[in-house]
């Protein structure tokens, strides 16, 4: 499976940004797809994850009621929109693809990995 990330820019505090990840060569609906970043300096995180069908979804107490992750199927993309962002949401991006159920992912959960996408927040 190939992912590749895009959306991400320079944005204002309090401002939104929307992600896509799209998936190719491989069945996208048969796997759970995760969000991590990884800022400058620091370990890379896990944001949120959703569930092969996307009923299911978990976050981060960073991104809990502030980021939303969705799906659809049938463009074999997943999303992480980002609403009132802060300066400290800066960092790298990425999407990555598990066969796990979902749930809080660690790094070494996930079998494969897209290109990350720069998103930097100014105050």
């Amino acid at each position: 499976v190939q992912l590749q990330a895009s959306g991400g820019g320079l944005v204002q505090a309090g401002g939104s940004l929307r992600l896509s990840c799209a998936a190719s060569g491989g069945t996208f609906s048969s796997y759970s797809m995760g969000w991590f970043r990884q800022a400058p300096g620091k370990e890379r995180e896990f944001v949120g994850s959703i569930t092969w069908s996307g009923g299911s979804t978990w976050y981060s107490d960073s991104a809990k009621g502030r980021f939303a992750i969705s799906r659809d199927n049938a463009k074999n993309t997943v999303y992480l929109q980002m609403n009132s962002l802060k300066p400290e949401d800066t960092a790298v991006y990425y999407c990555a693809a598990t066969t796990r159920y979902g749930g809080y992912l660690y790094g070494g959960d996930m079998d494969y990995w897209g290109k990350g996408t720069q998103v930097t927040v100014s105050s």
